[in-house]
């Protein structure tokens, strides 16, 4: 079977993992990781386009949440229990002020992270380019290291269905451990 990643291929990564930041039920990660199995058993071109199209995605996905949270984010703040803690998001929204690299860059590595630091940007008014750029870093360096355990499945399986699969299933993994842990520390709070 040849695998190959062509337009069609990079510019859906790039939907899935846009709408994933949107809809966060989609496992961007995942989506990432097995497209860089395919990229690598290719060429280094592919995979940085792989990257770049995952980075592009999770920026373009971050910026309309961003946006839809700024818009409704106060009423979505009082309806949903685990936004209710306006002290948490207070303090978040301090430092996205202060340095927000860093707050963007953790977030989007910790599963489950990104929207309540978005929504506290949004809130408490982190202004669109402070937002705009702290968040091309973090969308990069979250593309990377997805495309990262996607290039250790290639380099431990022969087959790329087997790299695919096997990704998928570490990603789910770490996805549903990081939220177990972020449930039970909110329940705990």
């Amino acid at each position: 079977m040849t695998w190959q990643i062509d337009p069609a291929a990079i510019a859906t990564i790039l939907a899935v993992v846009a709408f994933g930041a949107v809809v966060p039920v989609i496992p961007t990660g995942a989506a990432v990781s097995a497209a860089s199995v395919v990229a690598a058993h290719q060429s280094v071109p592919s995979l940085l386009t792989v990257v770049a199209a995952g980075a592009v995605g999770a920026y373009i996905g971050d910026g309309v949440t961003y946006v839809l949270l700024r818009w409704g984010g106060d009423g979505a703040a009082r309806r949903l229990p685990w936004l209710r803690s306006p002290g948490v998001h207070r303090r978040t929204a301090d430092r996205l002020a202060a340095s927000p690299i860093p707050v963007l860059l953790v977030s989007r590595l910790v599963p489950g992270g990104r929207v309540p630091v978005l929504l506290a940007a949004a809130v408490f008014g982190v202004p669109w380019r402070h937002f705009a750029v702290a968040n091309a870093a973090a969308a990069l360096l979250w593309s990377a290291v997805y495309a990262s355990i996607g290039l250790a499945g290639r380099a431990v399986f022969p087959e790329p269905w087997q790299a695919i699969v096997a990704v998928v299933i570490v990603v789910l993994i770490i996805s549903f451990v990081g939220d177990w842990i972020r449930l039970r520390r909110e329940n705990r709070a």
